[in-house]
């Protein structure tokens, strides 16, 4: 391995711009490599953040043998063959989230990964953020007491058009993959999997999920109640609700500046702790330690996590009826 890791981009949509903007501040790791299946949109991608190589194809990113490590940045359905390419070829993954489109790709690929032996992340950058590092440690500490309750929402308003990718059931489209994972991956983080999910929430005329509540109940009576919208905007932010106390994360809480801590008479602190950057810095960060330290995967974001995760996206999907496939074609 190099002395940094050598990125290879795996679809550059906004996901990944956003996260190109940011990489200035990476320091194990450079981008070396785009692949799209429009070369057009690998060159404007190259020639916007100096990127050495741009390839009209996912293909010959994952064959290049300068390429390193595989920041996999397209639809959700598309993940599960990429990542398994990118394993065969040897190379570490970095995995968009939702990890993949459906319980059973999430198995497949991460008993790729670990058969392979290269190190595999799914890309929940919210664990990384330094104001989170800071609440889990007061979590761990028992500022708060036990947790008991979990709040989270998050949505955004896109006009309704059949071929966006949020509404397209082919790209994986609906609220609870997109934004949804990122309330209910933090009940999974804060509380562990939940022992019955109730979920209630609305399709679309495409037939995705445009909107849905879900209820995560533990057998010891904590629970968590998350909401996501792809119809309409949620203000973003998170409760955690303990014995001694409640946490509340300013919006948005996925990528937070700021935090207000009450103890149980009602006296408050706030808190702003903030990123680097926009904050894709610090998950970049954690995969350059983990395969510093050969390790294959991260204890902050482990794969029965990601997996754990993935049953619980995809419950919720099926509750509302919408059944997710992976797209088996996209190196075809």
């Amino acid at each position: 391995m190099t002395e940094k890791l050598r990125w290879g981009v795996l679809g550059p949509g906004n996901i990944a711009h956003s996260v190109a903007r940011d990489f200035g501040l990476v320091e194990g790791g450079e981008l070396a490599a785009v692949g799209s299946r429009s070369l057009e949109r690998a060159r404007d991608f190259a020639e916007e953040f100096s990127v050495p190589k741009a390839y009209g194809s996912y293909r010959e990113v994952i064959d290049d043998p300068e390429i390193d490590a595989l920041y996999i940045a397209t639809p959700h359905p598309q993940h599960l063959q990429l990542g398994l390419a990118g394993v065969a070829a040897g190379k570490h993954l970095l995995v968009e989230k939702a990890f993949t489109a459906t319980v059973a790709g999430a198995e497949e690929l991460i008993a790729a990964a670990r058969a392979s032996g290269v190190f595999c992340m799914e890309a929940m950058w919210t664990r990384f953020q330094p104001l989170w590092v800071e609440v889990r440690k007061l979590l761990t500490e028992g500022t708060i007491g036990e947790l008991r309750q979990v709040r989270a929402e998050l949505g955004v308003a896109v006009d309704f058009d059949p071929g966006h990718r949020l509404f397209d059931p082919a790209q994986g489209g609906g609220a609870i993959l997109d934004v949804g994972i990122y309330p209910l991956s933090l009940a999974h983080w804060l509380l562990g999997t939940p022992d019955q999910i109730t979920v209630s929430g609305a399709r679309t005329s495409t037939g995705v999920d445009g909107e849905a509540g879900v209820l995560f109940s533990y057998e010891d009576g904590r629970a968590a109640l998350l909401q996501a919208s792809v119809n309409y905007p949620l203000p973003g932010h998170a409760l955690l609700v303990g014995t001694e106390g409640s946490i509340e994360i300013a919006p948005r809480f996925h990528h937070p500046r700021s935090y207000v801590l009450r103890n149980r008479a009602g006296e408050t602190v706030e808190r702003e702790v903030r990123s680097n950057g926009v904050g894709y810095v610090h998950e970049f960060d954690e995969v350059h330690r983990c395969v510093a330290e050969g390790l294959t995967e991260s204890p902050i974001m482990p794969l029965d996590d990601s997996l754990a995760v993935q049953r619980s996206l995809n419950f919720a999907c099926n509750s509302l009826g919408v059944h997710h496939v992976e797209d088996r074609t996209v190196l075809d």
